[in-house]
């Protein structure tokens, strides 16, 4: 996995599934960059455009979904959109191209890829966020949540021990009262239905204990920084990353080695190793 871009202003995730050193496919968890801006940073990374299988989205806001894919994607591509977001889908049109639905019962994403939707509060029509499964005997597994509200027991059941756990630490609360935002707004952000502040995220991670990498994403760049978020997850036994805004993350593997550099042209976000002790 690498994390094109992760904030207010667009949020888009690769997943690269590769049978060989030239042989891959795509799958783009959300698509809330420019087709052209996705297209030139896939480039900058060694990853070609017209490799994308599948999109799929957690939800249709604009920093998720832009519109503009309906007519970028390679035309072979698929539209993977919650069942409870169809309504709005039709009126963005992105229906006019190959779309499945899907709704909360797990389903076969592509070959020996399972992947487990939970539906969460999020402003009116909610999110998705997933559990990816790897391989015929789910040998690796990654948990993708942002903009949950709050982490509920279920979602953090479902993504309990996954290798590779990407969650959002949206705001520092004391930045985010601070802030000269309107009230609406922070109470938006603040009462349940929008984002995760750091230290829910943190006690979310606490909880569903991911085995192998830690991925902070959608961090608020008016109401958090880098290393506020990173010094909320201290203690963690893995390493832990947050997204940068507008530059790809490190290639995170799922199942394999370690995490490294597409190429000497990638950029990556700050990182903390994690101490010693239990989650």
């Amino acid at each position: 996995m690498c994390v094109l871009a992760s904030s207010s202003r667009g949020n888009c995730s690769v997943l690269i599934h590769r049978r060989g050193p030239d042989i891959y496919r795509l799958t783009l968890i959300d698509a809330g960059l420019s087709p052209r801006r996705t297209r030139r940073t896939l480039a900058d990374i060694g990853l070609d455009f017209n490799r994308i299988d599948d999109v799929i989205f957690t939800h249709l806001d604009f920093d998720h979904c832009r519109p503009t894919w309906r007519r970028a994607l390679p035309q072979h591509a698929r539209f993977h959109i919650h069942r409870r977001h169809r309504g709005r889908a039709e009126r963005m049109g992105l229906l006019t191209r190959r779309t499945e639905l899907f709704d909360d019962e797990p389903f076969a994403f592509r070959q020996s890829v399972i992947v487990t939707p939970v539906h969460m509060a999020h402003d009116n029509l909610g999110v998705a966020s997933f559990r990816f499964d790897f391989g015929d005997h789910h040998r690796s597994s990654l948990g993708y949540a942002t903009d949950v509200g709050c982490a509920t027991t279920q979602l953090t059941q479902v993504l309990s021990h996954v290798d590779v756990l990407a969650i959002e630490s949206n705001y520092c609360p004391e930045m985010q009262i601070q802030s000269d935002r309107p009230w609406f707004l922070k109470q938006r952000i603040m009462g349940g239905r929008g984002h995760l502040s750091n230290h829910e995220s943190r006690d979310a991670v606490a909880l569903i204990a991911p085995r192998r990498h830690i991925v902070l994403l959608h961090l608020s760049q008016d109401c958090n920084t880098p290393e506020t978020a990173l010094r909320h997850h201290t203690g963690h036994t893995c390493p832990v990353i947050a997204a940068a805004p507008a530059r790809p993350s490190p290639l995170i593997h799922i199942a394999g080695p370690e995490i490294s550099s597409f190429s000497s042209h990638s950029t990556t976000g700050s990182t903390r190793s994690g101490a010693t002790g239990a989650c």
